[in-house]
């Protein structure tokens, strides 16, 4: 096999959480141009219907599906749908996730559980879902989207901060029990990006400011930047890759 034939999706299928834009919908629509069917999982019916319509616009196949990732019934009743839809999953991608920016004294303690349980309890609970079968399998890709806040703390984010954390921390984790099952467990930790996790940052003239002035690149992060990351933690050329929070930042960790 080819270097480049290594990076094809071809036959495989994946489901990505948080499909219906931004960073997600760039993962599902790069999957799928690299050969790769894709379900796409929004918070609301019908929510990544656009992003389906655009992986089928490249002649994969694709599903939508819905759930709110906090609540567990919701979460388990969309795993077994999935499973309906596809017969099996070759790929994850745990990428939906939520923020909520208040102080820490204030913090509500509801927004808490909810961000935790849409970052972390959902990637965890994905993971081990799709994970059995997957070592069933003997084989199988799992990417979940971490942060730069899993190496900083950020301000007003401490929810989102200790939930991305915990993600990198689990991605070691489950990466050291299946990587002898030929189960890859990674992580993309994208930098800044114009995503609507931050237009309030990018609203704010002064942060704005401070963050650009930061990354070497010398621009915040598009989407489509992700697209060649996602394909090769999706992919066989990395086989050998397992454990790894692999930062796309423009440099930002650098600095």
């Amino acid at each position: 096999m080819s270097v480049l034939e290594q990076f094809s999706l071809a036959g495989k299928r994946a489901l990505v959480t948080g499909a219906s834009r931004g960073l997600g919908r760039a993962i599902a629509e790069a999957l799928a141009g690299a050969g790769a069917a894709v379900v796409c999982a929004s918070s609301k019916p019908n929510g990544a219907a656009d992003t389906a319509m655009a992986v089928r616009g490249l002649g994969r196949d694709a599903w939508t599906v819905s759930a709110d990732l906090a609540d567990r019934d919701q979460l388990f009743a969309m795993a077994a749908e999935v499973e309906r839809l596809t017969g099996r999953i070759d790929i994850l991608i745990n990428n939906g996730g939520s923020i909520a920016r208040h102080p820490a004294t204030d913090f509500p303690v509801a927004e808490w559980d909810r961000v935790l349980r849409t970052n972390l309890d959902a990637v965890w609970l994905l993971s081990q879902h799709f994970g059995r079968a997957m070592i069933g399998h003997g084989a199988g890709k799992i990417i979940n989207v971490a942060s730069l806040l899993s190496f900083s703390g950020g301000i007003t984010v401490p929810a989102y901060t200790a939930s991305k954390h915990a993600v990198a921390g689990l991605t070691k984790a489950l990466a050291n029990e299946w990587a002898q099952h030929n189960v890859q467990v990674n992580a993309i930790a994208p930098g800044y990006f114009g995503t609507d996790n931050t237009q309030r940052l990018r609203d704010d003239p002064q942060r704005f400011a401070e963050v650009s002035a930061r990354i070497p690149a010398g621009r915040w992060g598009d989407p489509s930047d992700l697209a060649g990351a996602a394909v090769f933690l999706a992919s066989g050329a990395s086989n050998y890759v397992n454990g790894h929070v692999l930062v796309v930042d423009g440099g930002w960790m650098a600095r």
